[in-house]
């Protein structure tokens, strides 16, 4: 069964027409969220754009809201988030925004209501280090990117 989280949300003055975010089908892991832009925004190719989406969030300590790329901009406009996953942090009260960027060869409108990206709610953990002078030892040890050759 499915962890259910209350989450204040509250709608950024002006904003009372931008839906909050949803998840679009029954199994969506991320909810989408949408641009609270005044105006169109054109986003040229190789440019990068800080996009509202007209709401701030309360999230509970021990939890984080990671944001990333709707992958239908993606693959039909070259759009992503430039940093992906962009992290929002139990402690932030301001109004989330998105960092678009636009990969494609062609611009892209940023329109008031667009569903720009996605947000998914995670747990999160605090690591206290236990410094040793040699990690166990596995099959893998030092193999990094490419390790396998497959």
């Amino acid at each position: 069964m499915i962890e259910k989280v209350k989450i204040p949300v509250q709608k950024l003055p002006g904003n009372a027409d931008v839906s909050l975010p949803r998840y679009m089908t029954a199994h969506s892991a991320g909810m989408d969220i949408h641009a609270a832009v005044e105006s169109e925004e054109m986003i040229l190719p190789g440019e990068r754009k800080m996009i509202p989406t007209g709401i701030a969030i309360a999230l509970p300590d021990g939890y984080e809201a990671q944001i990333r790329p709707r992958s239908g901009l993606a693959i039909t406009h070259g759009v992503t988030l430039v940093n992906s996953p962009g992290t929002i942090d139990a402690d932030y009260r301001g109004e989330i925004r998105v960092i678009l960027i636009n990969h494609g060869k062609e611009p892209f409108v940023v329109r008031r209501g667009d569903r720009i990206a996605q947000m998914v709610i995670h747990r999160v953990c605090r690591v206290s280090w236990d410094v040793r002078q040699h990690l166990d030892v596995t099959s893998r040890g030092e193999g990094g990117v490419g390790h396998t050759r497959k």
